[in-house]
C-alpha cells in the first residue's frame, strides 16, 4: 500500500485532461476501469457514483480514510476535469 500511495503524489501536467489525470493519480489505488482495488469503486453504482460533486471535491481536496489528500498536487481546474471524467465514466 506504501508503493501505491507513494505513485500517487506526482503532480500531472498543468493542461492534463481529466482522463489523464485520473490514470496517474487515482488508477493505482481505484482502477483504470473504475473498478475499484486499494481504494473503492467510483463506476457507476458506487456509492461514489451516488454522491454530488462536493463529496468527491472535498474528498479528492482533503483524502478520506486511507485515501491522501491532493489539495497540494492538484489545482482546482485539475480536480473539476477529474471529477467530469467519472461522471462522463458513470454514465
Amino acid at each position: 500500500m506504501a508503493f501505491a500511495l507513494a505513485t500517487c503524489g506526482d503532480r500531472p501536467p498543468a493542461d492534463a485532461s481529466g482522463a489523464e489525470i485520473f490514470e496517474q493519480i487515482c488508477a493505482n489505488c481505484h482502477a483504470s476501469d473504475l473498478s475499484g482495488g486499494i481504494g473503492p469503486a467510483l463506476n457507476a453504482g458506487s456509492n461514489a457514483a451516488s454522491q454530488d460533486d462536493a463529496f468527491l471535491e472535498f474528498t479528492i481536496t482533503r483524502g478520506r480514510g486511507r485515501m491522501p489528500s491532493f489539495q497540494n498536487t492538484l489545482s482546482q481546474e485539475q480536480i473539476e476535469r477529474v471529477i467530469g471524467f467519472i461522471r462522463d465514466q458513470q454514465r
